[in-house]
């Protein structure tokens, strides 16, 4: 994998952190607004006017559409694992902006995906 497809890649899986970051954020303005036994239309109307929900569905767009620009230049096998690397930055993101403990049980998860992923690059 050369450092260009590496660098798209990494991009790829940056966006679809931010996505998922976005859609904890909107989705807490949600249920703080409308109730779990709301009607359909009413969640379906509170996510469309949720910012953070729209934002979110944008950034999986982007990440999607350099996912295909990474996967038209390496082999799927390779360019897969760096998926992986999301759930470090999800843990990392959580912890910082949303107060979610890292504990030693996520950490040694994480350190396992992240040594399976550099396994897998080589």
């Amino acid at each position: 994998m050369n450092t260009t497809v590496l660098f798209l890649a990494l991009i790829s899986v940056c966006l679809s952190v931010t996505g998922q970051v976005l859609f904890k954020q909107g989705m807490t303005l949600v249920t703080q607004q409308i109730t779990v036994n709301a009607p359909v239309f009413t969640w379906f109307s509170a996510l469309l006017n949720n910012a953070s929900i729209i934002t979110g569905l944008l950034a999986y767009v982007a990440s999607t559409g350099v996912w295909l620009a990474v996967l038209s230049k390496t082999e799927l096998s390779k360019a897969y694992p760096f998926i992986g690397l999301g759930i470090a930055g999800t843990m990392l993101l959580s912890y910082w902006l949303f107060d979610e403990p890292i504990t030693s049980y996520k950490l040694v998860g994480t350190a396992f995906v992240i040594i399976g992923i550099i396994l897998l690059a080589k």
